[in-house]
């Protein structure tokens, strides 16, 4: 992309919406707490105040970048649409069925989440499609005419039609619509076979019915945050980011919303991606630490691991199985109630907990002096002095440690210790927790962290990330310049992206090589038309992967393909020797004689990663300050010690400070323990590491 040209990045979080203005020579960013009645709000605020600091018209902005929460908080708090479901009669139990299975083993008084769906919007239509799409019993139109004065009556405004065995042939839905169209044009449409044709019918429907839950809603904030930014005096257009780390198209994102869910998150794997490129680390993790939450992520050669499954609204917060699934691309990450804003009790047994529960931006903290009384993650660490309180400013924000002390005395006085030693304790349970997660996430994908460079961002990681590597074995930590508001920069370093998927079970042994030929040359003609709608002049990457298993496993793995190979006498002995290599590198061994089974394919149109060599060393807005006095903080070992407070912006390249200290910017503070030492490099990164 032209670096002339003017653009905006916006990211809303639980806690904190990020704002970044990119004028093609320099990076100018804004915080303030999130409005979350009004989204727009602090949306339109920010954008406005970074316009009139740097004296540009709103008409002079070329593109405007968004990540949101909307969609996940609406599933996770229900406030989506009054939502219907037609489905194959005999089947709508389906969502009420689930899985079958329980993701903790030993609690008898298990609960599971509530489909989105009640069992009186479910209704059963007549019609049955075989598994290769052969029509076995024609949809019964009656049906589908006969329920619409129902659902009116129970104030329905949305739709997911979701029919046995739509993956293979979307004809009876495609029928459905039409009728609905006719009859009830004002209602929401979700298709399965548009949103999900995928195979595995319980987490098709789940995805079809969450995506039109959220869709009227995010139709009405996308046409709210547009018509604001028109009345602004801002006519460029808008691109999303989606889950899966890819900018697409205004119109992809009301139809599909539900590619929304992890927008921010991915834009923060951008980010780390951008930086791995940039400073030759093959293997890194990332860590995005907000006002809410903690996410991990590992990234091999540049590039994030990706999933194509998601789960939303767990009853039991982090514990994978119990929520409900979403079929999507998704970077994979790991993520923990972690955030600043995590609150902090006793349990039952007398032992110190943090999370899952957040006080956000409304109250926030105690220290925000907003009304908040329980004690949290920023209270910790304002107590034992590893922020700078100047960090908080831009974003509104005077902090109050006589506030954070008092909620400590009051919440935690059951540790018996004063406000500064249970600040202690609660930093160093929230970094075990992290510091458990990275090596559980990691085991379980079959990566080592060893030799690893963690990338830290977002307005809490700072603080905690040398604390996190020192747990890990790690030796160096990096954090950018504006790590602030890391997801909204990754925003700006997002490639245009669109991945189609298709179910076609067969054997390998069987496999037609030319009709998958002509289905991936299909997708990409609908990858296609969904790219060139963001930009039509760019060059597209073209990626392709098989999920693929042996026969009798009940989940596939992700098989990179050369699609110029695809129907070719050569496609079968690649994929088979591409499932052998990604097989064994995940689980060690290989099943000799067993057979193999492909279950989907995706393929993926892509930007090329973006060149962004400009670094970020003169992103730095204003003068440095007076230098800082001395504060006293706890070090690493728990002890009280006298540390500078160094300003980023003051900082040479190439200058070097020991820890104890810390690195003070307007949105976050990178804390350097003893041990460790912080030198600026020549993009404006911090690179921390062990002495």
């Amino acid at each position: 992309m032209a670096h002339e040209r003017v653009r905006l990045s916006v990211d809303i979080g639980g806690t904190f919406t990020d704002l970044i203005l990119d004028d093609g020579q320099q990076r100018f960013a804004d915080k303030r707490l999130t409005t979350h009645e009004q989204p727009a709000r602090a949306v339109i605020e920010g954008i406005a105040a970074l316009l009139a600091q740097q004296n540009l018209a709103p008409a002079a902005v070329d593109l405007v970048l968004h990540g949101t929460t909307l969609a996940t908080n609406a599933l996770i708090e229900r406030r989506g649409a009054c939502t219907a479901l037609l489905t194959t009669a005999g089947h709508r139990d389906v969502l009420e069925m689930a899985l079958e299975n329980r993701f903790e083993q030993y609690d008898i008084a298990i609960d599971r989440p509530q489909p989105l769906v009640p069992r009186v919007l479910r209704v059963p239509v007549r019609e049955r499609l075989a598994a290769d799409g052969e029509v076995l019993l024609p949809l019964e139109t009656a049906d589908v005419v006969a329920a619409i004065p129902r659902l009116r009556a129970a104030g329905v405004t949305s739709i997911a039609v979701g029919y046995l065995h739509a993956w293979h042939s979307g004809v009876h839905e495609a029928q459905t619509a039409e009728l609905l169209r006719e009859h009830w044009p004002e209602v929401s449409l979700s298709l399965s076979s548009e949103v999900c044709p995928e195979i595995r019918e319980y987490e098709r429907l789940s995805t079809t019915c969450a995506n039109a839950y959220v869709k009227p809603l995010m139709n009405h904030y996308l046409a709210e945050l547009e018509r604001a930014l028109r009345a602004l005096g801002c006519a460029a257009p808008v691109r999303l980011m989606t889950s899966g780390g890819g900018l697409t198209t205004l119109d992809t994102a009301r139809a599909f919303p539900v590619r929304l869910v992890e927008s921010g998150p991915a834009g923060g794997a951008m980010l780390a991606a951008h930086l791995a490129r940039r400073h030759q680390a093959s293997q890194v993790l990332s860590f995005d630490m907000g006002g809410t939450t903690a996410k991990l992520c590992l990234l091999d050669d540049g590039e994030p691991l990706l999933s194509r499954s998601f789960e939303v609204d767990r009853v039991y917060r982090f514990k994978k199985g119990s929520g409900l699934p979403v079929r999507i691309p998704v970077v994979e990450m790991v993520e923990i109630g972690a955030g600043g804003g995590s609150i902090a009790r006793i349990d039952q047994l007398g032992r110190l907990r943090v999370g899952p529960e957040s006080a956000g931006s409304e109250p926030g903290p105690a220290a925000y002096g907003r009304g908040g009384v329980s004690p949290t993650v920023t209270d910790a660490d304002l107590l034992l002095g590893r922020v700078a309180t100047t960090g908080f400013v831009q974003a509104g924000l005077a902090l109050d440690l006589a506030a954070a002390r008092r909620a400590f005395d009051s919440g935690l006085a059951a540790l018996n210790t004063d406000a500064a030693g249970a600040a202690f304790r609660l930093a160093e349970v929230v970094d075990e927790n992290m510091a458990a997660a990275s090596l559980a996430h990691s085991g379980e994908w079959g990566r080592s962290l060893e030799g690893r460079l963690l990338v830290a961002f977002g307005g809490a990681a700072p603080v905690h990330a040398v604390r996190l590597a020192d747990k890990l074995g790690i030796d160096r930590v990096l954090v950018p310049a504006n790590a602030g508001v890391g997801s909204a920069l990754g925003f700006l370093l997002a490639p245009v992206r669109y991945e189609v998927v298709r179910s076609r079970f067969e054997p390998l042994a069987d496999l037609d090589g030319a009709a998958v030929a002509q289905l991936l040359e299909e997708m990409r003609g609908e990858a296609e038309a969904v790219v060139r709608a963001a930009d039509s002049e760019l060059v597209f990457e073209t990626q392709c992967c098989a999920y693929m298993r042996y026969a009798g496993q009940g989940f596939e793995i992700a098989v990179p393909v050369d699609v110029a190979v695809a129907g070719s006498e050569a496609f079968r002995e690649q994929l088979a020797a591409g499932f052998a290599r990604a097989y064994r590198a995940l689980y060690g061994q290989t099943i000799p004689g067993a057979q193999i089974e492909l279950m989907s394919w995706t393929l993926t149109l892509s930007e090329p990663p973006l060149q962004d060599d400009r670094g970020d060393a003169a992103t730095a807005p204003g003068p440095p300050g007076p230098p800082a006095e001395p504060i006293l903080l706890c070090d690493a070992d728990g002890q009280q010690v006298s540390a500078p407070v160094l300003e980023r912006s003051a900082l040479a390249v190439g200058a070097r400070q020991a820890g104890p200290a810390l690195v003070a910017e307007p949105h976050t503070t990178t804390f350097v323990p003893s041990g460790f030492a912080a030198e600026v490099l020549s993009d404006g990164s911090l690179l921390v590491s062990r002495r």
